[in-house]
């Protein structure tokens, strides 16, 4: 078992570097995007499917409670968190529909849209990205692999390289904490 446990964390460490390797100037930018968005009193919108959604609900509580230093609460929504909207819009509209129809009624010119989706291929991620670059949103991906179909849709997409879904999530709460350090920094 040891043998494995060693394994499993040499193969994290891999996918780390090569993250850090091949993401350091989009993450930069993105850093650069979000902070830009929070000064200008626009807000974050965070959505994804799964373990997904459990990194937008986390990210965004990030922002609004605080990451590491104390400093005023920031505008970020986790659009995965309102089970009423989430299963009146599913029944409605369809699943695949979830986060856009949020997106129609919360986003703004000028707000960040963070899609999470370790295929980069999730149905409904892609609709609200969409909608959100129609509304003039800044769409920032987080995704693996090939970053898929939401490569079409966002201005930036942290594509992480590997194949793996864990540690595909892995690298985006990773990425998730870099960027709240990164706005800790100018507040």
């Amino acid at each position: 078992m040891i043998n494995d446990i060693k394994d499993i964390f040499n193969q994290h460490i891999s996918v780390a570097q090569d993250t850090l390797v091949r993401l350091s100037p989009k993450l930069e930018e993105a850093c650069t995007l979000i902070k830009a968005c929070l000064r200008a009193g626009n807000k974050v919108l965070l959505f994804g499917n799964g373990g997904s959604a459990a990194d937008a609900q986390h990210i965004a509580a990030e922002f609004t409670g605080r990451f590491v230093k104390e400093r005023r609460s920031l505008p970020a929504i986790a659009l995965t968190t309102d089970t009423s909207a989430l299963t009146a819009i599913g029944n409605d509209y369809g699943f695949d529909r979830i986060f856009e129809r949020q997106v129609e009624g919360l986003a703004a010119k000028g707000d960040v849209l963070v899609g999470i989706s370790t295929s980069g291929n999730s149905g409904n991620v892609i609709k609200a990205l969409q909608l959100g670059k129609r509304l003039g949103c800044t769409n920032i991906g987080l995704s693996g692999n090939t970053g898929g179909q939401m490569t079409d849709c966002c201005d930036l997409n942290l594509i992480v390289p590997s194949a793996v879904t864990a540690h595909i999530q892995e690298m985006h709460i990773l990425i998730g904490h870099i960027i709240c350090t990164a706005v800790d920094l100018n507040y």
